[in-house]
């Protein structure tokens, strides 16, 4: 694929992006819910996101429906600056979530961000999260909190995405949808949600299948979420919320060569096929939070939750390669159990002209799994080549002060304390294959602090400071470069953060957030080496990020409305260190998988002439890629055109929804994520071409 130089396509990205906004300046538009968006994340209490003093962005119900068919946070998460989330069209593997270049090394699953469900964390002790188990259909919002405020949630927090499950409506209902799209992608779901006396209940079951855009790409899922809130009496609230999740199916197709994506971006390698490379995983969690108004001004809320994680998964290392004594096998089986507790006390005091608010909290997780390596000998299991059990315990005591100093002043104060402990016990002892037991703790005590300027009722101006860190993951210090068992020598990275931002509405019905941001890291944990699945971290010394974050809404008229996000991200190495390989990593080269740009622009139609109609034509535009710390290689930056037309009819008791969605308009080939520091040069994983999908629901309330 041709590049191009890099002044011509910042010149046809300004150009886009002038036509976006363009096309909308004279254009009319319905009421946008990102206006007024109701967060907690930032002070773990309700508040309106404009008052909070942070780069912090919610989407809704409706925007998460009209996204897609709700299998993937990737349909929706593209209209928030500060998040890249990349569909690597590869189950197996999880999404490539990114907050601010934090976790974009991550070849599975999700690093360097905390993700948290209904209060309770989908992210372990570790800082290793799973974006497969939110269930998308019944949630009410997402948010995504950015920036210094992010690290009071401790470990990886390089950011927060924190998803909340919808309440039963007053009057019941049950709904069913039936989504089908390219590729045999199919989901069938079905919702029953309502209040009854004290006793609010929403049960939603989702059931996907796909054969997958490439080769051994095939998935299938099925996932039930369900969230019962019991209303105890006017001071106390109860939530028990359940969530199980099935996905017996899953190919991995491997990354590409530059050579294999131009000839056929479909396919998968030969390894790939041979050895069935794939992950079967079935998780199951429960959790009660319980909400306590101690008196007019005090809040007391506990949490407590207990889950279970099986998981096999199959790699494509060479039979060779696998017999060695030093060789963890080519499947990994893992029995995972986790659970943890949270306890929070708030207290409202007056204070000079204003009001502090107080937060004092304690968290405590623990995570173990039995892990075993076994020969993958093309696809079955052969004879045990690793056995040991591993743990991670993680203890956090945090505090927060949220100061409204007078009308024209506020600051936020906060600081944390964490500990955590890893411990592996090796089994698995034979001649060449040590005992390989030991145990590593990191601690660290991290500040933040802010102040925020109001300099009207429509305008204000934030500055944060403050410090993070973020552990290896078990998965991260599996494996070492030579010899056998884990990695017990990979450091913790630290971080400060700094952030100045602006939120203002700039005439009734439009919003400008925008934010500036520079991150600074020492012992960055990256890639060393990625083979056959199996990938190896190490320490990278110095590393920075900055950029800017842009979001706007505008309503223009009753009839059409338009949203906005542009992300800016320069994410380098600080300093010069040696690679893996022997070979010097420059000073300043791009940190490998990090995205140097995204932008979102929509436009939006909803006609009155033809009630609960809505066409819109959504822009998404992704910059470049390295593939690796040398920085041999780059994706190219790449745009793309999506439309999609929904229709909405009310029968009585009867809401029907309609919608046809295609996503790249134009058939565009581009990559659409890469594998970082992959050792047999596949980096790339293609993009799909132009892709339809057509969703229907009915609903029935009681």
């Amino acid at each position: 694929m041709a590049k191009l130089p890099h002044h011509l396509s910042l010149r046809r990205l300004n150009a886009a992006l002038l036509m976006a906004l363009g096309g909308v300046a004279g254009a009319q538009t319905v009421s946008t819910p990102t206006l007024q968006e109701v967060v907690v994340s930032a002070s773990g209490q309700e508040q309106q996101s404009f008052d909070a003093p942070a780069s912090i962005h919610a989407i809704g119900q409706d925007v998460i429906r009209a996204a897609g068919p709700g299998v993937n946070l990737s349909e929706s998460m593209n209209r928030v600056p500060g998040i890249t989330v990349l569909n690597r069209q590869n189950y197996a593997q999880d999404l490539q979530l990114s907050i601010r270049g934090s976790g974009a090394r991550t070849p599975f699953g999700i690093r360097g961000a905390r993700l948290i469900v209904d209060g309770i964390p989908a992210t372990m002790p570790d800082g290793q999260g799973q974006a497969s188990t939110i269930s998308l259909p019944s949630a009410q919002r997402i948010e995504v909190l950015r920036g210094p405020l992010a690290q009071l949630y401790g470990n990886a927090a390089g950011g927060v995405l924190q998803v909340f499950t919808i309440d039963g409506p007053a009057r019941p209902e049950v709904s069913a949808s039936v989504d089908v799209g390219n590729d045999g992608m199919r989901r069938l779901g079905v919702q029953v949600a309502g209040q009854s006396g004290p006793l609010n209940y929403v049960v939603d079951h989702s059931d996907f299948s796909t054969d997958g855009w490439r080769d051994n790409s095939a998935a299938r899922r099925k996932h039930t979420n369900a969230k019962l809130r019991w209303a105890v009496d006017e001071r106390t609230r109860v939530a028990l919320v359940a969530n199980v999740f099935d996905q017996p199916v899953s190919g991995d197709p491997l990354g590409l060569t530059r050579e294999q994506f131009q000839a056929n971006p479909r396919q998968a390698v030969a390894n790939s096929t041979l050895y069935k490379a794939g992950k079967d995983v079935s998780q199951s969690q429960l959790g009660l939070v319980v909400d306590h108004r101690l008196d007019a001004d005090s809040d007391l809320s506990a949490r407590l939750y207990s889950g279970n994680r099986d998981m096999e998964n199959r790699l494509s290392i060479p039979l060779s390669a696998q017999t060695a004594a030093t060789s963890a096998g080519g499947a990994v089986a893992l029995d995972r159990s986790y659970s943890g507790t949270g306890l929070r006390y708030s207290r409202r005091m007056p204070l000079g002209e204003g009001v502090v608010k107080l937060n004092l909290g304690l968290d405590h997780e623990r995570m173990t799994e039995h892990r075993q390596g076994f020969i993958n000998n093309q696809g079955t299991l052969g004879s045990l080549k690793r056995d040991e059990d591993d743990s991670v315990q993680s203890t956090g005591i945090y505090s927060q002060l949220d100061w409204s100093i007078n009308e024209r002043w506020s600051a936020v104060a906060g600081l944390r304390a964490n500990r955590v402990n890893f411990r592996v016990q090796d089994f698995y002892i034979r001649p060449g294959n040590p005992d390989d037991s030991g145990r590593t703790d990191f601690r660290a005590t991290n500040p933040v602090l802010g102040i925020t300027r109001h300099l009207s009722a429509d305008t204000n101006l934030y500055a944060n400071v403050g410090r993070g860190f973020e552990t290896p993951t078990l998965t991260e210090i599996a494996y070492t470069a030579t010899g056998s068992g884990p990695n017990l020598n990979l450091r913790s990275a630290h971080s400060t953060h700094t952030e100045v931002g602006v939120k203002t509405r700039l005439a009734e019905g439009h919003r400008l957030d925008a934010a500036l941001f520079h991150i600074g890291t020492t012992d960055e944990i990256v890639v060393a080496s990625s083979s056959g699945g199996r990938t190896i971290y190490t320490n990278a010394g110095k590393t920075r990020r900055s950029g800017l974050e842009l979001a706007y809404s505008g309503q223009l008229a009753p009839e059409w409305h338009t949203h906005v996000a542009l992300s800016t991200l320069n994410a380098k190495f600080s300093n010069a260190f040696t690679s893996s390989s022997g070979a010097v990593v420059a000073a300043g080269n791009r940190i490998p998988g990090t995205v140097n740009r995204t932008l979102f622009a929509e436009l939006a139609w909803s006609p009155r002439a033809v009630p609960g109609m809505s066409a819109v034509l959504e822009m998404v535009h992704q910059g470049s890629m390295a593939v690796d710390d040398l920085n041999t290689d780059h994706t190219d930056a790449a745009t793309v055109f999506n439309l999609r037309l929904g229709f909405e009819q009310h029968w009585g008791a009867w809401t029907l929804r309609e919608q046809l969605r295609v996503n790249n308009l134009a058939n565009k080939s581009y990559i659409g994520s890469v594998i970082a520091n992959d050792g047999n040069k596949r980096y790339f994983e293609p993009a799909p071409g132009r892709q339809w999908g057509l969703g229907v629901q009915a609903v029935y309330r009681f």
